[in-house]
């Protein structure tokens, strides 16, 4: 019943993230890092001899909580830039290099603190530490992903996008759908 979790925590994100981007392309690129995720928990238990089981379940879970916010912040700045200068790949690579910091940090924090449940020492360790090293194996997988992959994911799929924005919102004025109030209009 995890495997499903799984699955239906990935659909809820997906569309939560089509509601905030607008947009069912930039959701699906942000979604991009969570193969990553999977296989490098999956790598991590098979080089340490883990099977696959509820604590490994909730660490790849918990893996894909934290790709996709690392994602997120680099989506969304990239695609910001995107929209002031018109060009994906630039936009992509400078968003990479300005949010690698926190990404990197936020992994680290994250993987730092499961060493010792990783490790398996103490009681219950032997029961405790699959999570550990599904985290830590998603994360690592996931940081270089959201480092090195997404960018160029992004700077394919948004490569042909309008900067024009998308809301339907009368007062964005960013939009095609924007009313000037009369006051606007009337103003020297």
């Amino acid at each position: 019943s995890l495997q499903n979790g799984l699955l239906v925590a990935i659909v809820v994100i997906f569309l939560m993230l089509a509601a905030n981007f607008q947009s069912f392309k930039v959701s699906a690129i942000v979604l991009a890092t969570v193969p990553a995720v999977l296989l490098g928990s999956l790598a991590l238990l098979m080089i340490c001899g883990s099977t696959l089981n509820l604590q490994s379940y909730m660490g790849m879970i918990m893996s894909v909580g934290v790709s996709i916010s690392n994602a997120v912040l680099l989506i969304t700045n990239a695609e910001q830039i995107r929209r002031h200068n018109g060009n994906a790949l630039l936009a992509a690579r400078e968003a990479a290099a300005l949010r690698m910091r926190p990404i990197l940090m936020t992994a680290l924090a994250m993987v730092v603190g499961m060493v010792p449940m990783a490790s398996g020492i103490g009681e219950a360790g032997d029961q405790s530490s699959p999570l550990g090293r599904a985290v830590i194996g998603g994360l690592v997988a996931s940081t270089f992903a959201a480092l090195f992959i997404l960018p160029l994911v992004f700077a394919w799929g948004q490569k042909k996008t309008s900067t024009q924005s998308v809301s339907l919102d009368p007062d964005d004025q960013e939009s095609r759908h924007y009313i000037p109030l009369k006051a606007e209009k009337n103003a020297p």
